[in-house]
């Protein structure tokens, strides 16, 4: 087995926040990836959620990232293409990579809507089975960041701004190698392979072949290692739920052992029609985590690491977990920190 050598270390933070003061929580996960660029994180990413409390709309609060950081990336994961126009997420995406100055990464998915149904005619404006959910969404996405004009040689938009030959803009170079499909089936993550796309891994797939988690994720990894065409070869991200205890007091340890406690049974065994996977948390202190790190037969397979952030923590939770992240575990992994790190 390869030795573990993580070189990108990551985050994903939920966005949560409460009912009555959403601005709170909304400057706390903005806060989160200021502290992440100070302690050398290479990359920040936000969950986008509907009917939720919690970011739904990612360009927004992505935008607004790009004027408190300088160096990490900036990344959304996922935006599930079902909700989306793809012309206009291509504007508004291409929008944030330029203010990023490049620091953009989008994680996209395919399929219906899941709130489709409860949202009826406040969201569709044709009948659903009319619309193509399939991952042509996401090609369509990905084909409207292309440097490209629209029409033939005599087309032209006219405003006050001026004649020009239309295109999808801003154009932003290099953010169409910067889409990543969150694959968790053997045939998304062909596809991802395929179609050029870097590969997000988190923890829960479908288990098609087996039902041990971490067997099922490197049969994955594997796939989308073998789709892959041409001379670019794609970037794959893992994700884990890691919560080291080492800075934590002891009612705050109490509390992390008993959120884990309450999701082990979820892990056993394949859940629902779907059989889906759920991987196991990593909470306990630094040497505990790393002991089963380095027993990961995944973590081998890649150079990215994303820790998931647990969903209800607070501000204060969320910022030792970083910094023992980035002090006690990611160094035994490898890791030298962010460039230039502020």
């Amino acid at each position: 087995m390869r030795a573990v050598s993580i070189r990108h270390l990551a985050f994903l933070t939920p966005g949560n926040y409460a009912e009555a003061d959403p601005l709170a929580g909304l400057e706390t996960a903005l806060g989160l990836f200021e502290l992440g660029e100070r302690l050398g994180f290479d990359g920040a990413w936000v969950r986008q959620r509907h009917l939720e409390r919690g970011v739904s709309s990612a360009a927004t609060f992505l935008a607004a990232a790009t004027q408190r950081t300088r160096r990490i990336e900036l990344g959304v994961a996922v935006i599930q293409m079902g909700y989306e126009n793809p012309f206009r997420l291509a504007e508004d995406m291409a929008t944030v990579d330029i203010l990023s100055r490049g620091r953009l990464q989008v994680g996209l998915s395919a399929g219906a809507p899941p709130h489709g149904a409860l949202l009826g005619q406040r969201f569709y404006d044709a009948p659903p089975n009319t619309v193509d959910f399939s991952h042509k969404r996401v090609g369509r996405f990905k084909a409207n960041l292309e440097d490209t004009l629209l029409g033939d040689a005599q087309t032209f938009v006219e405003s006050a701004g001026g004649r020009v030959r239309p295109q999808v803009q801003p154009h932003a170079p290099g953010l169409i190698d910067r889409l990543w499909y969150g694959g968790g089936s053997l045939r998304s993550a062909e596809w991802a392979g395929r179609n050029g796309f870097n590969l997000l891994q988190g923890n829960v797939l479908t288990g098609e072949t087996t039902d041990d988690f971490l067997t099922a994720q490197g049969g994955l990894v594997a796939r989308y290692r073998a789709s892959e065409t041409g001379a670019r070869q794609g970037r794959v991200a893992l994700g884990r739920v890691i919560v080291p205890l080492d800075g934590a007091d002891a009612a705050t340890r109490r509390r992390y052992r008993a959120f884990a406690a309450g999701r082990v049974e979820r892990t056993l065994a394949p859940q629902g029609e779907r059989r889906t996977l759920f991987a196991a948390d990593l909470v306990g202190t630094s040497d505990e985590i790393l002991e089963r790190l380095h027993r990961d037969p995944v973590l081998p397979l890649v150079d990215e690491l994303r820790v998931e952030l647990p969903y209800n923590f607070s501000g204060e939770e969320y910022a030792q977990i970083l910094s023992d992240l980035s002090l006690r575990v990611a160094p035994a992994l490898g890791w030298r920190g962010g460039v230039n790190a502020v």
